[in-house]
C-alpha cells in the first residue's frame, strides 16, 4: 500500500507542468519522508522542510523555499492524492490569466449559517456556493509577499492560501473546476472512498492506499 503523501507527489512527479516540488512537513518526519521519497524516486522533491505551528506558518515555509526565479507556485494539501492532469491544466491556464486562482467544485448539498446556539438563520444560495480544494495557483512574488504581510500584521482568521491574497491586496481569485475526486482523506471513511476511485482505475491492481 502506497501511503496517502506519496500518491500526492506521484501525481505532481508525473506532471510535465510541475518542475519542482518543496515538501512541508512536522519536524520529526523530516527524514522518515526524505527516505519514502527517495524510495519512490519523486525526484522532483528539491527540499524536505520543516513547518510552522499553524497551516498558514507552514505555507509561508514552503512559498520561501521555492527557487528563485519560479514564476507560478501551487499550493497543495498532501492529504489529496487524485490532482488528475487536465485539473492541473486548467489551473495554470487561469493563473497565467488572473494571476491567483483555486480549484472548487459546486457544492452539492443545501447549506446552512448557524448561530452561536446551532439554530439554521441563513440558508445562502447553493448555486453560488464552491467547495474549495487544493492545489491554490499563484504568482510566484504575489503570494509570497502576501504571507509575508500576513505575518508582520498578524492577520487572523485565514482558512486558506487565497484568503491570504483576498485580505491582504483584496484580489480576486478565481475559482476553477477541480473534481469531486479530489477529496481531502482525513477520517478511516475517506479511506474507503480513496480506495474506491483507484479500484474503478486501470490501476487497480495497486488499490491500496494508506496513512502515515
Amino acid at each position: 500500500a502506497k501511503p496517502v503523501i506519496i500518491r500526492t507527489l506521484m501525481a505532481f512527479q508525473q506532471s510535465p507542468m510541475v518542475d519542482d516540488i518543496v515538501v512541508v512537513t512536522k519536524p520529526e518526519k523530516i527524514m522518515s519522508l526524505a527516505d519514502m521519497i527517495k524510495l519512490y524516486d519523486i525526484s522532483k522533491v528539491t527540499q524536505v522542510i520543516s513547518g510552522g505551528a499553524t497551516r498558514m506558518e507552514s505555507a509561508l515555509a514552503g512559498v520561501s523555499a521555492v527557487r528563485k526565479g519560479a514564476k507560478l507556485i501551487a499550493i497543495h494539501d498532501g492529504a489529496r492524492p487524485f490532482p488528475d492532469r487536465a485539473m492541473l491544466e486548467r489551473a495554470l491556464k487561469a493563473v497565467r490569466q488572473y494571476k491567483a486562482c483555486v480549484v472548487g467544485m459546486p457544492v452539492k448539498d443545501t447549506i446552512k449559517l448557524a448561530d452561536e446556539e446551532e439554530f439554521a438563520v441563513e440558508t445562502p444560495d447553493r448555486s453560488r456556493l464552491w467547495m474549495v480544494q487544493t492545489p491554490q495557483v499563484f504568482d510566484c512574488s504575489l503570494i509570497r509577499d502576501a504571507y509575508t504581510v500576513m505575518m508582520e500584521k498578524k492577520l487572523s482568521g485565514i482558512t486558506d492560501d487565497a484568503m491570504v491574497l483576498e485580505k491582504v491586496t483584496g484580489r480576486k481569485v478565481k475559482l476553477v473546476e477541480g473534481s469531486y475526486r479530489n477529496i481531502k482523506i482525513t477520517t478511516p471513511e475517506d479511506l474507503l472512498v480513496a480506495e474506491a476511485f483507484l479500484s474503478s482505475r486501470a490501476d487497480a491492481y495497486s488499490a491500496t492506499i494508506k496513512n502515515i
